[in-house]
């Protein structure tokens, strides 16, 4: 860890329509470079939402967010698209793999949109695949791929793009305990050799074990939950 925040936010508040309660209701939350979080609570706690802002998905109804000592709560579309491209990686449950293209097309994905030449691109993602164990399995697609080697797949194509942060939402809620223990430890490993910043959004206390610290919503509040793993920083 370090002593440089990366993500910055106060205040945050988001109100979907139709609804009777805001989902986030004055979230504040640092995070250092370098740390792990997890982010814990009962469905409907608001952990997906404050991901998606994180994320830059979506805005904030209220508050700020500031990303890297930039301000980006107040982004268009466009801006945000750019932001994620360049600064945040992805991890899903459900892996969001593309079924017609292969392995290593699935990798490469990001640094095409990102301009970078079919060349370079290709080398970067066969070196980050064959860092997951699946040097194999580059031709593959992924109907042809375990569940744990779909989230490798997914981890090698979410830091391809070399981001600061990487954002892992349930990253083993589809795999036994054993694969998932095995997915952790990768994106721990590759947590410290990019220096990344990872946060996780997860029920599973196990993997919340992973983690340097937990932070803790319900109905769209961070709370207090025991001793030095408590909440905000």
């Amino acid at each position: 860890m370090s002593d440089f925040s990366i993500v910055e936010a106060q205040g945050i508040r988001k109100v979907f329509p139709n609804m009777s309660a805001p989902v986030l209701d004055g979230v504040s939350l640092t995070v250092d470079s370098g740390d792990i979080v997890a982010l814990m609570g009962p469905s409907g706690s608001g952990k997906s939402t404050l991901m998606n802002i994180l994320g830059c998905l979506d805005g904030p109804s209220d508050g700020s967010y500031s990303l890297g000592g930039k301000d980006v709560s107040t982004l268009s579309s466009r801006e945000r698209a750019w932001v994620r491209l360049h600064y945040i990686g992805f991890v899903f449950q459900s892996f969001h793999l593309i079924s017609d293209h292969t392995v290593l097309e699935n990798v490469t994905l990001p640094l095409y949109y990102a301009g970078v030449d079919r060349h370079e691109r290709e080398a970067r993602a066969v070196e980050l695949i064959e860092r997951v164990g699946l040097g194999h399995r580059l031709n593959h697609r992924p109907a042809q791929l375990s569940g744990g080697e779909k989230q490798r797949v997914a981890i090698a194509r979410a830091v391809s793009g070399a981001p600061r942060v990487l954002l892992a939402d349930e990253p083993t809620g589809a795999l036994d305990t054993k694969t998932g223990n095995a997915v952790m430890e990768l994106l721990l490993e590759i947590h410290e050799a990019r220096a990344l910043t990872l946060i996780i959004v997860t029920h599973d206390p196990e993997v919340a074990e992973f983690c340097h610290r937990k932070v803790f919503l319900r109905d769209g509040k961070i709370v207090p939950r025991g001793g030095r793993h408590a909440a905000n920083a």
